[in-house]
């Protein structure tokens, strides 16, 4: 079955960066588009970022443009997200995300959280 497991979340400063991962499995990891959502407390999850197949054609949140970089790594089934100059507003909980056969599939979720 499909799984996706997030991991390198933790606590930060603001202004600090974190490296977050996503391991991908059961499924064709190279036929599919992989995403990056957030929950922060009492809010909806919302979309972060997303990458093509070929880890081309990056697309963000407005919010978040500029200092979160999306990629992928295809030989070992990995997303990862970049975040720099993080925020307090960027608390939140990270999911990886694969829309697969007509559903979405999420991790586990990673926390992040930025506080001085």
């Amino acid at each position: 079955q499909v799984q996706l497991v997030e991991s390198g979340g933790g606590l930060v400063q603001p202004g600090g960066s974190l490296k977050l991962s996503c391991e991908a499995s059961g499924f064709t990891f190279t036929a599919y588009r992989m995403r990056w959502y957030r929950q922060a407390p009492g809010k909806e999850r919302e979309f972060v970022a997303r990458i093509g197949t070929l880890g081309d054609d990056p697309r963000y949140h407005d919010s978040v443009k500029g200092r979160f970089t999306i990629s992928r790594d295809n030989a070992k089934k990995l997303v990862y997200l970049q975040m720099n100059n993080l925020k307090p507003e960027d608390t939140a909980i990270y999911y990886c995300n694969v829309y697969w056969m007509n559903s979405d599939k999420w991790g586990q979720g990673t926390q992040v959280t930025v506080s001085s």
